[in-house]
């Protein structure tokens, strides 16, 4: 019996003559995910993609997992395909979901037919389907309020469809059709969310992470690869700059007064994100900054850190508060490598009274001691640059 995938299409379906702009992006993010799974043929029509296995071995359960997470679909399933033909069809059901049908005591058949050639309409198709598997399956009986398992027939052009419930699929636009952005990320909570949260907006996730040797430890810098990697389950791959921050942060720590460090650290990493950003084509930096968490993200600190660069800065966080955030972190995966102990540069040198209502002329003040073209200069020189996978 002959098996593919349905996908159905989220806001793309929703767009107009640059349409298949999206789609194509979209089947190119799928082939690359599913390339260690098997090949598969895809086509599309009437707002659905259809994912043809092109081998008998592929392992469709895990072909589903994986575009589970593919932003760009609303819903999926698997499905058995057979003629047009309701002795067929009937029998396929009975065929392809007899052992599900076995295990419950109420069914229910919704159809829907989008080839209005077809001779049975809706109710008429899913009437016959239930009257069949009533005679077939002594333990069932109908239940059309709240079933044990419902049954799909699509009847469509090419074919007709024939499956379960379907699953929820990411959601979201397809990663690179909006763009492509750098992220910043620590090894905390919150910036993984915010990555995950623009690539569910179609953006193409580049990330750079700050390490202070000796003061960060190497598990620190491996904690942030694992959650690159975790956010990949949704990204796809993404490729990540390790920059050795530690000269900056010690010419901070020297030569600018100590209520202002943190200002002046978060600024350098602005400026210096911004400067990969442009090299690699980004159109914007993403933080993990939540309004009023800590000192660095009161308005005031974030004004005076804006203004370090001429991007723009996406903070997909910023009304959240601490719950929410690490409620999306447990759902893609992240929160239990983010809570591992290894402390970050953003920890190193903490001053013991930050200020909290910087004003930026007291800020470009105490930077005047900084020579900040040899400090940029030195940081990009020490770049390690790597590309993060989905784990398989």
């Amino acid at each position: 019996m002959k098996e593919i995938i349905l996908l159905k299409a989220g806001e793309i379906a929703l767009k107009g003559l640059n349409r298949s702009t999206f789609e194509d992006r979209l089947v190119k993010n799928c082939k690359f995910r599913l390339r260690d799974i098997g090949s598969f043929r895809f086509t599309r029509a009437q707002s659905t993609m259809y994912a043809e296995p092109l081998s008998e071995d592929i392992d469709m359960d895990d072909a589903v997992e994986t575009l589970q997470h593919v932003f760009g679909f609303s819903k999926l399933s698997r499905a058995c395909v057979v003629e047009k033909d309701m002795d067929t069809i009937c029998a396929a059901a009975e065929e392809y979901l007899g052992r599900e049908l076995r295990k419950i005591r109420t069914f229910k058949v919704e159809a829907k037919r989008s080839d209005k050639k077809f001779p049975l309409k809706s109710p008429e198709i899913a009437a016959e389907v239930g009257g069949y598997l009533l005679s077939r399956f002594s333990n069932l009986r109908v239940d059309v309020h709240e079933p044990d398992l419902v049954i799909f027939v699509e009847i469509r052009d090419q074919a007709a469809y024939i499956h379960g419930p379907q699953l929820d699929g990411a959601g979201g636009m397809p990663v690179g059709s909006s763009g492509k952005a750098m992220l910043l990320v620590s090894g905390g909570i919150d910036s993984p969310v915010a990555g995950y949260m623009m690539a569910k907006r179609g953006l193409e996730i580049e990330a750079i992470h700050f390490a202070a040797p000796p003061y960060t430890s190497e598990y620190a810098k491996q904690k942030v690869i694992s959650l690159c990697r975790e956010v990949c389950e949704y990204a796809g791959r993404i490729k990540l700059h390790v920059v050795n921050f530690t000269h900056v942060q010690e010419e901070i720590r020297d030569k600018c007064p100590e209520e202002y460090f943190t200002i002046i650290m978060r600024r350098y990493m602005m400026k210096i994100a911004e400067r990969l950003a442009r090299e690699n084509g980004c159109g914007a930096l993403i933080t993990g900054e939540s309004v009023a968490q800590v000192a660095s993200q009161t308005l005031y600190a974030l004004g005076c850190t804006d203004v370090a660069c001429e991007l723009p800065v996406l903070r997909p966080v910023i009304g959240m508060d601490k719950n929410e955030i690490i409620a999306i972190s447990r759902k893609i995966g992240t929160f239990e490598t983010s809570i591992l102990p290894y402390e970050d540069c953003c920890t190193v040198f903490t001053p013991r009274h930050p200020r909290t209502k910087p004003k930026l002329r007291d800020v470009l003040r105490a930077e005047q001691s900084l020579d900040e073209e040899a400090l940029l200069a030195d940081a990009l020189s020490k770049v390690e640059t790597m590309f993060t996978y989905p784990e398989r």
